[in-house]
């Protein structure tokens, strides 16, 4: 079976969340709802040597550009008192099949990266789908296309890990054993 996935190079994504903003257009989604989000990341801290007096310090910033990651063993599946929610068998898509769907927010409490979220106005749940609609067309992902700093990546997973390496989690996302996000990552260079 066909297994579609995303890259995120996190050495390239300067936080700009065009990202975010080409996705929240392409599907008019209201204020406060987002398919994909961009998290910052900080910590670390100055000290000062004691023998040397110098300052030294680990700190790091970076960015994580995160949608829903169709796992290959998604929880908002298992979660799904109706069968709304599934697994596409032809690309491993994870969608939400709205006729199904009776808003009860199960999959948005059991996905542990925060994908599923309530159309208020249509009482039902909705969440990334690859923007289904243009790989239909043969074109990629709205978040794909608008990156300027060319951080993100679509396609067969396998091609991405041989390309990219099988790094699937960082700080703050969950580890990856619940649900085995098809998700690659490129680490920033400073990172816990």
């Amino acid at each position: 079976m066909k297994q579609l996935g995303f890259f995120f190079d996190a050495r390239r994504c300067n936080g700009c969340k065009t990202c975010v903003v080409a996705c929240k257009d392409a599907h008019n989604l209201l204020v406060g709802r987002n398919f994909r989000h961009v998290l910052e990341v900080t910590d670390g801290k100055w000290s000062k040597d004691p023998k040397s007096g110098a300052w030294k310090q680990n700190v790091y910033a970076y960015y994580l550009s995160i949608a829903c990651n169709h796992c290959s063993d998604p929880a908002c599946v298992k979660a799904c008192p109706t069968g709304a929610h599934h697994k596409r068998t032809e690309d491993g898509l994870v969608v939400i099949n709205t006729d199904k769907c009776i808003g009860c927010g199960n999959c948005a409490k059991a996905c542990p990266y925060g994908a599923p979220e309530l159309d208020e106005k249509a009482h039902k749940m909705t969440k990334c789908d690859a923007c289904l609609n243009r790989l239909e067309q043969g074109l990629q992902p709205i978040c794909v296309e608008a990156c300027p700093q060319r951080a993100l990546e679509f396609g067969d997973i396998e091609e991405l890990r041989k390309k990219h390496g099988n790094v699937d989690t960082i700080y703050p996302l969950p580890q990856p054993a619940a649900t085995h996000p098809n998700l690659v990552i490129h680490a920033p260079l400073k990172h816990p």
